[in-house]
């Protein structure tokens, strides 16, 4: 019998299990908004029966029966195509109560079976151990695809995002911590300064960077997530500080690509002092690797290389002061490198003290003629 209030609860329940098969048809989505009911109107009405198609294609390959008015339920209030999802900003509260209902119950009953599996005895009767591991892997799957829809439209739900590690941590499969990826994207690209979901990414890659076959690939990868969300979202400190924790994971080689690539995306955002403390980053490791603080003194002729990289970083970065007058994050990174240079290659010391204030001179006069 339904009470009175079930209503409401009944048809978020709903839309909850609709939201939950579109994420569980289509695992390639890679981009979600949200938007105003009437504007996703307009896209389901030039793209009508998109819901029915996904309700159709469930119905084929479930084993379980589905209302089919639970899968039909609204489809204003979703849209989905070539791997997009729009959901309407007007059905985004009663979806999240539901997905953190279902969630909070799943987690919990996840964490008391398993919890009264670990103090069984171990010599219990098999049949009773099947039942307990079939009704273990249900729980699983409960709690990774209700966390799946919390995150989606809570993305800093930390309970959602630990409740998600103890499932992989116990699983251990690389497919499932690959799958946390794509969904740790996905929350990026409406949400490009989530510390959660970059957190996740970075655990994901830690577990799993001592049995990844080809894990210099999955290091250049993120490093291209990383400039495609910074180019979309200008001063994506968190974005930065991903990239910059990824050079422990680089190699020479790759360390010497990034600061190649990054040259050019500094200089058409010369403001943006992220990238140039990247690129800091990366020479310092590069600076390490050679062994070279180990040595209080050493002539730069010892290290030509370093030395003509230093050399060439500093004359690009004097070439961008004079072209960009005034902008902070080039004398920051003119700091570092002066220290570094006076530090590691000091033949060349007071030419090159001439040099920077010859520079500062340039650059006041310049900024006085502005006004």
């Amino acid at each position: 019998m339904m009470m009175e209030g079930e209503g409401p609860q009944e048809n978020s329940s709903c839309l909850l299990m609709q939201l939950e098969h579109i994420l569980g048809s289509d695992p390639l989505i890679d981009e979600v908004g949200f938007v105003h009911p009437t504007q996703l109107m307009a896209l389901n009405g030039g793209s009508a029966g998109s819901l029915d198609a996904s309700a159709n294609n469930f119905q084929q390959s479930s084993d379980h029966v589905v209302d089919t008015d639970i899968l039909l339920y609204e489809n204003s209030v979703f849209w989905t195509r070539d791997h997009k999802l729009a959901i309407s900003t007007q059905s985004l509260l009663p979806l999240y109560r539901a997905a953190k209902h279902a969630f909070m119950t799943a987690i919990r009953q996840y964490k008391m079976l398993h919890n009264l599996c670990t103090k069984t005895d171990r010599l219990v009767d098999e049949t009773v151990q099947n039942r307990s591991l079939a009704s273990e892997n249900l729980l699983e799957s409960e709690v990774m695809k209700h966390s799946k829809a919390l995150l989606l439209l809570s993305c800093d739900f930390g309970s959602a995002w630990n409740g998600r590690k103890l499932v992989l941590s116990k699983k251990q499969q690389f497919s499932l911590f690959m799958d946390e990826l794509l969904l740790s994207a996905l929350i990026l690209s409406y949400s490009p300064k989530s510390e959660c979901a970059w957190s996740h990414r970075r655990w994901v890659i830690k577990t799993i960077s001592g049995k990844f076959p080809n894990l210099q690939e999955m290091v250049e990868k993120e490093s291209e997530l990383v400039e495609n969300i910074a180019e979309k979202l200008k001063m994506n400190y968190r974005a930065w500080s991903h990239r910059c924790w990824l050079i422990s994971y680089m190699t020479k080689e790759q360390m010497l690509s990034e600061l190649k690539k990054s040259k050019k995306w500094a200089e058409l955002h010369v403001a943006d002092n992220c990238c140039f403390h990247y690129r800091s980053q990366l020479m310092l490791r590069i600076l390490e690797d050679s062994c070279l603080r180990q040595v209080p003194e050493f002539c730069s002729s010892h290290v030509p290389d370093l030395y003509q990289m230093w050399k060439e970083e500093l004359d690009w970065g004097e070439t961008l002061i004079r072209r960009f007058v005034g902008r902070e994050a080039l004398w920051v990174h003119r700091r570092f490198l002066s220290q570094c240079w006076i530090k590691h290659f000091v033949s060349g010391i007071q030419g090159f003290v001439c040099s920077c204030l010859h520079l500062v001179v340039v650059e006041a006069n310049s900024s006085s003629s502005r006004y």
